[in-house]
């Protein structure tokens, strides 16, 4: 599997991918072939490019879950750039308290762990999705932790409209390096305008611009190396600060790496005077970090399989080693402080590698991922 710019699509290619239009109306199926009209489209819909597969390559399985996911973020993306737009406009907002509701309407009474599987972005669309993710996380966090409804949705519409003052910010500054000190000033001032933007448009919801004032607040202490006052955060304000940066962290952007699900994990854990251990630990339930069947890296350099998860550190999984089939508990005390998962294998659209098939070698139990057939699967299989 490759990614491929835009400009740089043949007819032939196959999609590893789906694709929907923004009212979540599926146009391409994965395995389709690319035609001269489908390239036209693509670049049309404002895509920067797509994943293909190679030659021979099978299609990469998906579960009802991830194409939902999928299908998901592409209306909600959509509907949060033009609610964002118009309120920068108008000052005034008109869906977000339904974009509110769909959010938590899908992810926000989840009894389950969903793949949280990050889009790639490019500095056009960044806030959009940024956005929608941290709502997502806002409203499974908020749900696992059993937060007041009110509170939910105050933290979720916060984290829809948290980063609307950076639109201001001219297109031409945003593809510079966002890395640069005179960079950051500016978005650090076009945040705080945003929030002061917020006070007027939320006039009569006061905790939304609260949320992002104090979320933004407690970031920047972080970045300058301040102390924060964190018993006077509110809920949601904690909630949107673990999400903000657990998905800053994990983006896929073209010109920058992202960091893997478990230096995210440990970079909020070791900063507990910003981000609160049991919102941590409420994320750590919601989404698919290091569960039975992912293949992981030790700083060893050896690479092992999850056989079971950790419900009370996540980091310290029990695995099993590729190269001589032992079976490692990381949290017993020989391991401590020598031995740890650095990163997660990953597929190159930024899949787990999973291997359920090893699992039921070594005889464990495990609740194997149900994943959706292609139409020509399908017919494969029939015949």
């Amino acid at each position: 599997m490759i990614f491929v710019k835009k400009d740089d699509l043949k007819t032939g290619m196959r999609l590893a991918r789906p694709i929907y239009n923004k009212n979540g109306v599926l146009l391409y199926e994965r395995n389709s072939k690319l035609t001269a009209q489908g390239i036209n489209s693509i670049k049309n819909f404002g895509l920067i490019g797509i994943f293909v597969l190679e030659p021979a390559e099978p299609v990469p399985p998906m579960t009802q879950d991830d194409i939902d996911f999928e299908r998901f973020q592409t209306i909600c993306v959509f509907s949060i750039q033009e609610e964002l737009d118009k309120i920068i406009q108008t000052r005034k907002y008109s869906r977000v308290q339904s974009i509110t509701t769909n959010v938590i309407k899908n992810y926000g009474h989840l009894d389950r762990k969903i793949n949280f599987v990050q889009n790639l972005r490019s500095k056009e669309d960044y806030i959009y999705k940024h956005s929608l993710n941290v709502a997502v996380l806002c409203a499974m966090i908020a749900h696992t932790m059993k937060v007041a409804v009110s509170d939910q949705l105050e933290t979720v519409t916060a984290a829809i409209v948290h980063d609307i003052g950076k639109l201001a910010v001219s297109k031409n500054l945003m593809r510079q390096d966002t890395g640069a000190a005179e960079v950051q000033e500016t978005l650090r001032n076009a945040e705080i305008a945003g929030i002061g933007m917020l006070e007027h448009v939320f006039a009569n919801t006061p905790g939304i611009r609260r949320i992002c004032m104090q979320a933004q607040s407690n970031l920047e202490n972080l970045d300058k190396g301040r102390q924060t006052d964190s018993k006077r955060m509110s809920i949601g304000a904690k909630i949107l600060c673990v999400a903000e940066v657990y998905d800053t962290l994990t983006a896929i952007q073209l010109d920058k790496d992202p960091e893997s699900e478990v230096a995210a994990f440990k970079f909020l854990l070791n900063n507990p005077g910003y981000f609160d251990r049991q919102i941590v630990n409420a994320l750590s339930r919601s989404i698919n970090i290091l569960i039975p069947g992912i293949s992981v890296e030790l700083n060893n350099g050896d690479k092992a399989l999850v056989l079971a998860e950790n419900p009370t550190n996540i980091l310290k999984p029990l695995l099993l080693t590729f190269n001589d089939n032992r079976i490692i508990d990381l949290t017993h005390r020989a391991y401590d402080g020598h031995l740890e998962i650095v990163d997660i294998m990953k597929t190159m659209d930024n899949r787990h590698v999973m291997d359920i098939n090893m699992l039921k070698r070594q005889g464990i139990d495990v609740e194997e991922p149900v994943y959706v057939e292609t139409p020509e699967e399908a017919s494969d299989a029939e015949e």
